[in-house]
Protein backbone atom coordinates (compact mmCIF):
# COMPACT_ATOMS: atom_id res chain seq x y z
CA UNK A 1 0.00 0.00 0.00
CA UNK A 2 1.42 3.28 -0.82
CA UNK A 3 2.18 5.69 1.67
CA UNK A 4 -0.07 8.92 2.40
CA UNK A 5 1.12 11.73 0.26
CA UNK A 6 2.35 13.91 2.99
CA UNK A 7 4.47 11.30 3.68
CA UNK A 8 5.57 11.10 0.42
CA UNK A 9 6.29 14.52 0.58
CA UNK A 10 8.11 14.47 3.84
CA UNK A 11 10.65 11.59 2.57
CA UNK A 12 11.43 13.33 -0.18
CA UNK A 13 12.16 16.46 1.48
CA UNK A 14 14.36 14.39 4.19
CA UNK A 15 16.19 13.35 1.39
CA UNK A 16 17.05 16.32 0.19
CA UNK A 17 18.13 17.56 3.72
CA UNK A 18 19.87 14.24 4.81
CA UNK A 19 22.06 14.03 1.58
CA UNK A 20 23.35 17.89 2.13
CA UNK A 21 21.39 19.02 -0.97
CA UNK A 22 19.86 21.76 1.37
CA UNK A 23 21.73 22.94 3.57
CA UNK A 24 20.87 24.41 7.43
CA UNK A 25 19.88 27.65 7.56
CA UNK A 26 18.61 27.16 3.87
CA UNK A 27 14.75 28.14 2.82
CA UNK A 28 12.48 25.27 1.69
CA UNK A 29 10.36 26.21 -1.54
CA UNK A 30 7.35 28.37 -0.41
CA UNK A 31 3.90 26.20 0.47
CA UNK A 32 2.01 27.32 -2.96
CA UNK A 33 5.50 26.18 -5.29
CA UNK A 34 5.35 22.91 -3.31
CA UNK A 35 2.46 22.02 -4.09
CA UNK A 36 2.47 22.78 -7.58
CA UNK A 37 5.72 21.07 -7.77
CA UNK A 38 4.38 18.04 -6.41
CA UNK A 39 0.66 18.23 -7.57
CA UNK A 40 -0.55 18.25 -3.40
CA UNK A 41 -3.19 19.91 -1.75
CA UNK A 42 -1.85 23.12 0.62
CA UNK A 43 -2.79 20.76 3.44
CA UNK A 44 -1.13 18.13 2.36
CA UNK A 45 2.51 20.14 2.13
CA UNK A 46 1.67 21.72 5.59
CA UNK A 47 1.42 17.85 7.28
CA UNK A 48 4.40 17.02 5.34
CA UNK A 49 6.24 20.10 6.83
CA UNK A 50 4.41 19.61 10.67
CA UNK A 51 6.26 16.13 10.19
CA UNK A 52 9.55 17.16 9.22
CA UNK A 53 9.08 19.53 12.13
CA UNK A 54 8.76 17.06 14.79
CA UNK A 55 11.67 15.19 13.57
CA UNK A 56 13.72 18.53 14.69
CA UNK A 57 14.85 18.51 10.61
CA UNK A 58 13.32 21.96 9.78
CA UNK A 59 11.76 25.40 11.55
CA UNK A 60 9.25 27.36 10.67
CA UNK A 61 8.83 30.56 10.61
CA UNK A 62 6.01 33.05 10.43
CA UNK A 63 5.97 36.95 9.46
CA UNK A 64 7.26 38.64 5.99
CA UNK A 65 10.33 37.04 6.29
CA UNK A 66 9.07 34.05 7.48
CA UNK A 67 9.09 30.48 5.76
CA UNK A 68 9.94 26.94 6.46
CA UNK A 69 14.12 26.96 6.63
CA UNK A 70 16.76 23.80 7.43
CA UNK A 71 16.99 23.44 10.83
CA UNK A 72 20.62 23.64 12.46
CA UNK A 73 21.77 20.45 13.50
CA UNK A 74 21.76 19.99 17.52
CA UNK A 75 22.79 16.69 19.09
CA UNK A 76 20.24 16.90 22.14
CA UNK A 77 17.47 17.40 20.03
CA UNK A 78 18.65 14.81 17.01
CA UNK A 79 19.43 12.07 20.44
CA UNK A 80 15.56 12.46 20.56
CA UNK A 81 15.14 10.35 17.82
CA UNK A 82 17.61 8.03 18.64
CA UNK A 83 16.02 7.27 21.95
CA UNK A 84 13.36 5.67 20.76
CA UNK A 85 14.71 3.34 18.85
CA UNK A 86 17.48 2.33 21.44
CA UNK A 87 14.58 1.97 24.57
CA UNK A 88 13.39 -0.63 22.23
CA UNK A 89 16.11 -2.34 21.73
CA UNK A 90 18.03 -2.04 25.42
CA UNK A 91 14.27 -3.40 26.79
CA UNK A 92 14.30 -6.37 24.05
CA UNK A 93 15.65 -10.09 24.13
CA UNK A 94 17.93 -8.63 21.20
CA UNK A 95 20.49 -6.61 23.47
CA UNK A 96 21.17 -7.50 27.10
CA UNK A 97 23.25 -5.55 29.68
CA UNK A 98 26.64 -6.77 28.37
CA UNK A 99 25.50 -5.05 24.99
CA UNK A 100 25.13 -1.72 26.66
CA UNK A 101 28.38 -2.05 28.50
CA UNK A 102 30.62 -3.64 25.38
CA UNK A 103 29.23 0.32 23.81
CA UNK A 104 29.67 1.92 26.47
CA UNK A 105 33.43 1.03 26.31
CA UNK A 106 33.79 1.50 22.82
CA UNK A 107 32.82 5.09 22.96
CA UNK A 108 33.27 6.38 26.51
CA UNK A 109 36.91 5.53 26.95
CA UNK A 110 38.71 6.87 24.20
CA UNK A 111 36.15 9.71 24.63
CA UNK A 112 37.69 10.22 27.84
CA UNK A 113 41.16 10.91 25.51
CA UNK A 114 39.74 13.36 24.15
CA UNK A 115 38.02 14.85 26.33
CA UNK A 116 41.47 15.39 28.59
CA UNK A 117 42.83 17.16 25.69
CA UNK A 118 40.28 19.29 24.23
CA UNK A 119 38.35 20.53 27.27
CA UNK A 120 38.27 23.78 28.55
CA UNK A 121 37.21 25.44 31.76
CA UNK A 122 33.39 25.24 31.06
CA UNK A 123 33.34 21.71 30.90
CA UNK A 124 35.04 21.33 34.06
CA UNK A 125 32.21 23.19 35.70
CA UNK A 126 29.71 21.64 34.40
CA UNK A 127 31.86 18.34 35.30
CA UNK A 128 32.18 19.42 38.69
CA UNK A 129 28.65 19.91 38.78
CA UNK A 130 27.83 16.15 38.12
CA UNK A 131 29.54 15.07 40.85
CA UNK A 132 27.28 13.56 43.87
CA UNK A 133 27.28 12.62 47.57
CA UNK A 134 26.83 8.76 47.79
CA UNK A 135 25.68 9.35 51.04
CA UNK A 136 22.44 11.06 50.05
CA UNK A 137 20.87 7.81 49.69
CA UNK A 138 18.80 9.19 46.79
CA UNK A 139 18.99 6.18 43.63
CA UNK A 140 16.67 8.77 41.02
CA UNK A 141 19.34 11.43 41.96
CA UNK A 142 22.65 9.42 41.46
CA UNK A 143 21.20 8.04 38.04
CA UNK A 144 20.64 11.09 37.33
CA UNK A 145 23.93 12.85 38.25
CA UNK A 146 25.99 9.47 36.94
CA UNK A 147 23.95 10.44 33.54
CA UNK A 148 24.78 14.23 33.33
CA UNK A 149 28.68 13.39 33.79
CA UNK A 150 29.21 10.84 31.58
CA UNK A 151 27.00 13.06 28.88
CA UNK A 152 29.58 15.94 30.05
CA UNK A 153 32.44 13.90 29.48
CA UNK A 154 30.93 13.22 25.69
CA UNK A 155 30.35 16.88 25.00
CA UNK A 156 34.01 18.08 26.04
CA UNK A 157 35.44 15.78 23.30
CA UNK A 158 34.19 19.33 21.31
CA UNK A 159 32.77 15.65 18.57
CA UNK A 160 28.61 16.52 18.58
CA UNK A 161 28.74 12.83 17.40
CA UNK A 162 30.12 11.68 20.72
CA UNK A 163 27.11 13.90 22.40
CA UNK A 164 24.39 12.64 19.31
CA UNK A 165 25.50 8.99 19.94
CA UNK A 166 25.88 9.02 23.65
CA UNK A 167 23.17 10.79 24.91
CA UNK A 168 20.67 7.72 24.07
CA UNK A 169 22.89 5.25 26.29
CA UNK A 170 22.71 7.52 29.41
CA UNK A 171 19.04 8.03 28.72
CA UNK A 172 18.51 3.84 29.40
CA UNK A 173 17.18 2.74 32.61
CA UNK A 174 19.37 -0.62 34.12
CA UNK A 175 16.61 -2.93 34.43
CA UNK A 176 15.16 -2.90 38.05
CA UNK A 177 16.21 -6.26 38.78
CA UNK A 178 20.42 -4.83 37.87
CA UNK A 179 19.25 -1.99 40.22
CA UNK A 180 17.85 -3.73 43.15
CA UNK A 181 20.91 -6.09 43.16
CA UNK A 182 24.00 -3.53 43.50
CA UNK A 183 25.77 -4.49 46.07
CA UNK A 184 26.69 -2.02 49.23
CA UNK A 185 29.16 0.77 48.39
CA UNK A 186 28.26 0.77 44.57
CA UNK A 187 27.96 4.03 44.32
CA UNK A 188 31.06 5.32 46.48
CA UNK A 189 32.88 3.59 43.89
CA UNK A 190 31.23 5.53 40.94
CA UNK A 191 31.94 8.44 43.23
CA UNK A 192 35.65 7.88 43.32
CA UNK A 193 35.60 6.73 39.84
CA UNK A 194 33.78 9.68 38.54
CA UNK A 195 36.43 11.88 40.34
CA UNK A 196 39.55 10.03 39.50
CA UNK A 197 38.30 10.63 35.66
CA UNK A 198 37.51 14.23 36.09
CA UNK A 199 41.25 14.82 37.88
CA UNK A 200 42.63 13.42 34.84
CA UNK A 201 40.88 15.64 32.94
CA UNK A 202 41.52 18.66 34.98
CA UNK A 203 45.58 17.54 34.35
CA UNK A 204 44.71 17.54 30.70
CA UNK A 205 46.29 13.76 31.25
CA UNK A 206 45.13 12.13 28.05
CA UNK A 207 46.56 8.23 29.20
CA UNK A 208 45.24 8.57 32.67
CA UNK A 209 41.59 9.78 31.81
CA UNK A 210 41.42 6.95 29.38
CA UNK A 211 42.63 4.54 32.30
CA UNK A 212 40.66 6.03 34.67
CA UNK A 213 37.07 5.28 32.23
CA UNK A 214 38.24 1.85 31.42
CA UNK A 215 38.68 0.99 35.25
CA UNK A 216 35.33 2.70 36.03
CA UNK A 217 33.73 0.53 33.17
CA UNK A 218 35.63 -2.57 34.19
CA UNK A 219 33.91 -2.26 37.60
CA UNK A 220 30.61 -1.68 36.63
CA UNK A 221 30.59 -4.80 34.56
CA UNK A 222 32.09 -7.27 37.04
CA UNK A 223 29.25 -5.57 39.38
CA UNK A 224 26.17 -6.04 36.94
CA UNK A 225 27.57 -9.52 35.53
Amino acid sequence: MRPPAYQQLADELRAEITSGRLQPGERLPPEPELCVKIGVSRSTVREALRLLASQHLIVTTRGVTGGSFVAHPDAEQLADGLSTGFALLTHSAAVGLADLLELRRALEVPAAGLAAVRRDESHLVELQGALFDPGIDDLATMLAAHADFHRAIAKATGNPLFELVGRPIYQAAYGEEVIGSLPEGYWTRIDSDHRAILDRLTAQDAEGATRAAANHLDYIARTLR
